[in-house]
């Protein structure tokens, strides 16, 4: 998963000003004279600075400017005593601005991952003071404090914000010191309460609480028969780890596929929150999904479901989002998200995905997956596992492997560099990036927490077990490892820190996806099937089909909670179940043949992460052009080169990596082509 710190620092750089709603009354809307006035004069000062480039400045910082900030006559003077009109000057002032922020949200960003140490990493018992100190937001008024004291409109007057459609049609002519000028002019785009961003760091804390603990004890599930048919030490964590087991029980047959069936009937009641609500995370109870019973040595108990807590997080979160509405000009969290964050629109996202996932080519591959396995499919069949070649190994002999490799989190740093080495990095620039990457064992299933300033390091943070690490969060930490790599180059590889990181979460994922896809070769099997090729296109175009249809439930959960902002969590829990079912109906009953499972339903993202689940599906299709683009090219030099590019838009970031646009049609024509290579 992306670094969380990116997540909150967009909520952070929209927050600002330490009032109460009822004041904001008291905004200041300067009027159009004192703006000609100032936009005037500032010209007549500046001769051969563009009008254009002052007249943007000048109304930029208007926009932002409140009465608590001075009235009309003292903005007009902080504009011509503030403006900078040489590129000499406006160079040396982002220079110094440069440096400031980076030592401002580096350390920051470093505050607030030692906050979360004991509701993050597998330590000691999480006491309330954890729990406060995780929700703290130290950076909360910091955005206020630059507004105070007017360094927020010496960069919006200078460095002012251009919009996404201008980035996208001027962009291309832009330097990289131009795009930096951009980059730095998105930092105060609106002011919104401090208190509205702590509210929401307290609420995305309490959710991470609540999803990192929400275990099932798979070994305490009993199936039709009375007979307990997993490891009796199994803890899966929802929905990463039950989806995962669901991928190994493939090879099984019969036993796997009773394995799935019950694991799927587990996630229909965390989805319905018909679940017992003691026996989550408690390895006390027997639990039969079928039955939905509950015992102890044999001994009923009586058993409540849980009270919809999963919908009620969801809930607060919207909640959280939606009291920011009013202060920002995206109007919208969604709108914030997909065209501030991602910066592409919503509209143009689900078009996108809707268009991927009505294409024939997905037919096709269901039939042949149906073929493969002998049977119909099943709703849990999204997650079908069967073109990797780990598919076919046994994964308990995986698991084997990679607890010797990897008994505790030191052992997995230690190998970061011969990892990297493997990927054809060189020993010296392998140990650069390593030496900059540190290992913890994870309370969930981990994250990867990347550095906001040089000197300090990234964090993969895996889940690692007493007896050492399965392959499942092998897997997964290989995937972090992919972030930390990107979140290092894209850091201490850029020119400027305004440029630091991707365009957004989706290329982050790219990398990620792309490391993971060689768990096995970094474990040094390797499979010589000339068809690999076409089956690792066919899981990708496979994998793609599952997470769009995720990614569009998210956004058609939050259209319905902006178009029923006072509902309350039962509500919510019905409508979430109601549209996942028609999503599915319409989407994937044609190529399943079955309605109405509510299966897309079960991702934790989408209740701890509001609306990050199209970052993974965009990720996919950048991921296959990138991996294209891999095929003819140096790996390790790639990765560096294309990561340096830094925080341009989506389609300037892909053209001058790859050089073409981002589209689906690529991925859907590799797939029919893979279909006739295996049939």
């Amino acid at each position: 998963m992306r670094k969380i710190f990116l997540f909150l620092l967009s909520i952070t750089l929209m927050t600002s000003c330490n009032i109460k709603q009822e004041e904001t009354l008291s905004r200041l809307v300067l009027s159009d004279s004192i703006l000609n006035e100032t936009i005037s004069a500032l010209q007549s000062q500046n001769p051969d600075c563009s009008p254009e480039f002052i007249e943007r400045g000048v109304r930029h910082a208007s926009s932002l400017w409140w009465a608590t900030d001075g009235n009309e006559n003292e903005f007009k003077t902080f504009c011509l005593e503030n403006f900078v009109a040489s590129d000499e000057e406006r160079s040396k002032l982002f220079e110094k601005l440069d440096n400031y922020f980076e030592t401002l949200f580096g350390h920051f960003n470093w505050m607030s991952l030692k906050l979360q140490v004991p509701v993050h990493l597998k330590y000691d018992e999480i006491l309330p003071v954890d729990e406060m100190f995780s929700g703290y937001n130290p950076s909360a008024h910091l955005l206020n404090d630059l507004y105070d004291n007017k360094i927020a409109f010496i960069v919006a007057l200078n460095f002012p914000f251009y919009s996404l459609q201008e980035k996208e049609d001027q962009g291309k002519n832009w330097s990289r010191k131009e795009w930096a000028y951009s980059r730095m002019g998105d930092i105060f785009t609106s002011r919104i309460p401090s208190e509205l961003g702590q509210n929401f760091a307290k609420v995305q804390a309490e959710t991470d609480i609540y999803i990192s603990q929400y275990n099932i004890h798979a070994g305490k599930l009993i199936n039709e028969e009375g007979v307990k048919i997993f490891p009796d030490d199994m803890v899966l964590l929802s929905h990463w780890n039950l989806r995962d087991e669901i991928k190994a029980n493939y090879p099984l047959e019969e036993i796997g596929l009773e394995k799935q069936k019950m694991l799927y009937r587990v996630m229909c009641h965390i989805i319905e929150q018909t679940i017992p609500q003691n026996v989550i995370d408690n390895p006390n109870l027997d639990w039969h999904p079928y039955t939905n019973e509950v015992s102890q040595n044999g001994t009923k108990e009586e058993a409540q479901p849980e009270p919809d807590t999963r919908y009620q997080k969801l809930l607060d979160n919207f909640i959280a989002l939606k009291a920011m509405d009013e202060f920002s000009p995206l109007n919208t969290y969604i709108r914030r998200h997909f065209e501030a964050d991602m910066e592409i629109a919503q509209p143009q996202v689900e078009e996108l995905f809707v268009k991927f996932m009505s294409s024939d080519v997905l037919k096709e591959i269901g039939k042949l997956i149906s073929n493969r396995l002998g049977r119909d499919l099943q709703p849990f069949d999204i997650w079908y596992d069967g073109f990797k070649a780990r598919s076919t190994i046994n994964e308990d002999l995986l698991s084997e492997k990679t607890r010797k490799l990897y008994p505790e989190a030191d052992a997995l740093e230690k190998d970061i560099q011969n990892i990297l080495i493997k990927l054809g990095y060189s020993k010296e620039r392998s140990k650069e990036i390593s030496d900059k990457i540190t290992v913890e064992p994870a309370r969930g299933s981990g994250h990867a927490w990347g550095a906001a300033v040089k000197g300090m390091k990234s964090y993969l943070r895996t889940r690692i077990p007493d007896n050492g690490m399965d392959y499942k969060g092998y897997n997964i930490a290989v995937h972090e490892l992919g972030h930390n790599v990107e979140q290092t180059i894209s850091l201490y590889d850029m020119d400027y820190y305004m440029m630091n990181g991707v365009p957004n979460t989706s290329f982050t994922e790219t990398l990620a996806f792309i490391f993971q896809r060689r768990d096995l070769f970094l474990l040094d099997i390797n499979d010589p099937n000339p068809l690999n090729e076409a089956y690792r296109t066919l899981d990708l175009v496979w994998s793609a089909y599952e997470i769009m249809g995720v990614s569009l439930l998210d956004m058609r959960v939050w259209k319905w909670l902006y178009e029923n902002p006072n509902c309350n969590k039962t509500e919510l829990k019905e409508n979430v179940i109601r549209i996942s079912k028609e999503i599915w109906s319409e989407y994937y009953a044609p190529v399943f043949g079955i309605d109405n499972s509510p299966v897309l339903a079960i991702y934790s993202h989408a209740i701890s992460y509001p609306l990050y689940l199209s970052a993974y599906a965009y990720g996919h299709i950048i991921e296959f052009q990138i991996e294209q683009y891999l095929k003819n090219n140096n790996f390790a030099q790639t990765v560096d080169r294309i990561y340096q590019l830094g925080r341009l838009t989506p389609n300037h970031w892909m053209n001058q990596a790859v050089g073409s646009d981002i589209d689906i049609m690529p991925m859907l024509e590799a797939g029919r082509e893979a279909l006739e290579k295996v049939l």
